[in-house]
């Protein structure tokens, strides 16, 4: 497999990582199906990659012309159908096993037996997906990273049963579509999320342990280990309720009490602090 054979892209899921996905490869000049369960949520998709695209014309990074060629090779769909048709379809749909499972189940019946199937997920063993299609070696993990049109990463995640091929196709097409690859054996929480939420959470336990309010933590971070955004900052940026999901998983999945979620963790998700796009978190966002 080559990287000719990635050139028709789906994406499964307008959300936040889908939409970003697919504006990234349409903008790289890649024709792009993205797929969502309603219009309102493939609205919602366009009014985003439209206001993205709006601010790099005004930096002047890109031109009107671009940012509507862009637009116009993203074709939007409710239903699976045009996935036919797709060399690569990267699912960015919600963290939960057996949701994806299910999403590779319905693409095998009907996606070609040799095209490409990618999983956005952050923190799930792709082994344990890949097991769930009736062609585990085409199965790999394509880890964006939010805001997708920024983020320069993407992890490439080989599962078990994800042959060489895939891999080679896959890491090609993510060069291709101008973000940088890095290769990681299949892991719980990978590498980066494997470092990062732990992180988080440990900085959760030290506000839940009254050690210092979270805006000195995130200062203690910044001034004294050079991080560009405190930990409890980066945690609302992701969303409090995606790190509880991975440190369900890397808790669940090495059954190892280190990775045990904090309660406040839990109790800022059980109250709708979900961060940045709640509006509450460990700080408070007001709407634009």
């Amino acid at each position: 497999m080559t990287m000719t054979d990635l050139r028709n892209i789906g994406v499964i899921g307008a959300g936040t990582m889908g939409n970003g996905i697919a504006q990234t490869c349409a903008l790289a000049g890649f024709p792009v199906v993205l797929q969502d369960l309603s219009d309102a949520a493939l609205d919602r998709a366009r009014k985003t990659m439209e206001g993205s695209l709006a601010r790099l014309v005004k930096k002047a990074t890109l031109t009107e012309a671009q940012a509507a060629d862009t637009l116009a090779r993203i074709t939007m769909t409710t239903t699976l159908d045009l996935m036919a048709d797709r060399d690569i379809v990267i699912e960015a749909i919600v963290e939960k096993l057996e949701v994806k499972a299910a999403i590779l189940g319905k693409l095998d019946a009907i996606c070609r037996a040799d095209a490409v199937l990618a999983s956005n997920t952050s923190s799930i063993s792709l082994t344990q997906l890949a097991a769930a299609s009736a062609h585990p070696g085409r199965v790999i993990g394509m880890h964006f990273f939010n805001p997708v049109p920024v983020m320069q990463l993407v992890e490439i995640i080989r599962a078990l049963q994800t042959t060489d091929a895939v891999a080679e196709a896959v890491t090609a097409l993510t060069h291709a579509i101008g973000k940088t690859p890095r290769v990681s054996k299949d892991s719980y929480g990978f590498i980066v999320n494997r470092l990062l939420a732990p992180q988080i959470n440990e900085a959760i336990n030290c506000v839940y342990e009254g050690l210092a309010t979270p805006e000195d933590i995130d200062s203690m971070m910044k001034l004294g280990a050079n991080h560009p955004m405190g930990p409890l900052a980066l945690g609302d940026l992701i969303g409090l309720d995606v790190v509880l999901n991975i440190m369900e998983t890397l808790y669940d999945g090495f059954d190892d009490p280190k990775y045990r979620p904090s309660p406040l963790l839990k109790q800022m998700v059980s109250a709708g602090y979900l961060g940045r796009k709640a509006g509450k978190g460990f700080a408070e966002y007001p709407a634009a």
